[in-house]
């Protein structure tokens, strides 16, 4: 398995797929009502879903998806590389026009993520990491590798603790309330797992619920700088092509 070229074949897909996304996000017609099939959302996911299967296609690998999750679990658990795509993840913040949402596409590996592209249409940002090779940043026709991580103790005073607008429940208030000093960042989608791939946040507790496809390319990235994707109350990471693809609540550090 060469990931270096199907890293380079996810960062095509991903960045074709925000220029689809961006067309929708800027139109005349996004004012109308995100609901039915004719929704801004709605076109936009399905554009962007077109251009990444498309892409992915030349690779000969199986996709699972939102739009595809009714796959069959015998059939899926047969897979030894499979793509897990989210072609815009953020529903909230793509409504809200906050810019803070995503496309996401990793290649799984068994149960494993071992490649993920995160792009931002918005910005143009990139962030890719395949196992091995690295994390990185692309922007502005620059490339920035981002740095090796060691997991925070939780013990430390003035940690920078990811917690999302929309799903601040009385099990994140608790996670919280048992720190010292916290500092609280915001972010949409899967944006809050870059703050820590950056190192402009510490830790990232989500105690409600995501499917596999809203996490697995953020995981790849979050590994390749050193850090992990910890199911809640256990040692072990999230994993994927699951049965049920709702994911257990989770800690990134």
């Amino acid at each position: 398995m060469e990931l270096k070229q199907y890293l380079s074949t996810a960062i095509e897909a991903a960045q074709e797929a925000c220029k689809v996304i961006l067309e929708v996000y800027h139109s005349d017609t996004f004012d109308v009502e995100a609901k039915g099939d004719a929704s801004p959302l709605t076109l936009a996911d399905r554009k962007a879903h077109a251009v990444i299967d498309l892409i992915l296609d030349a690779t000969h690998l199986p996709v699972l998806s939102e739009e595809g999750k009714d796959i069959p679990y015998e059939e899926r658990k047969k897979w030894e590389y499979f793509w897990l795509v989210d072609p815009l993840d953020g529903t909230k913040e793509f409504i809200k026009r906050n810019g803070e949402f995503t496309v996401n596409i990793a290649l799984i590996h068994g149960s494993k993520p071992v490649l993920g592209v995160v792009a931002v249409p918005v910005t143009g940002e990139v962030f890719s990491a395949a196992h091995g090779l690295g994390a990185f940043l692309h922007v502005d026709g620059e490339t920035v590798s981002l740095k090796k991580r060691k997991p925070v103790s939780l013990t430390e005073p003035g940690l920078r603790v990811v917690a999302s607008r929309s799903h601040m429940n009385e099990e994140t208030q608790a996670f919280i309330h048992r720190l010292t000093d916290p500092e609280l960042v915001s972010k949409g989608s899967s944006l809050k797992f870059m703050l820590v791939a950056e190192g402009k946040a510490d830790v990232y507790p989500r105690y409600a619920p995501t499917m596999e496809w809203d996490t697995a390319a953020a995981h790849a990235i979050v590994n390749e700088v050193g850090l992990k994707v910890v199911q809640y109350g256990k040692q072990e990471e999230l994993v994927y092509n699951k049965e049920n693809l709702l994911n257990p609540y989770f800690l990134v550090r």
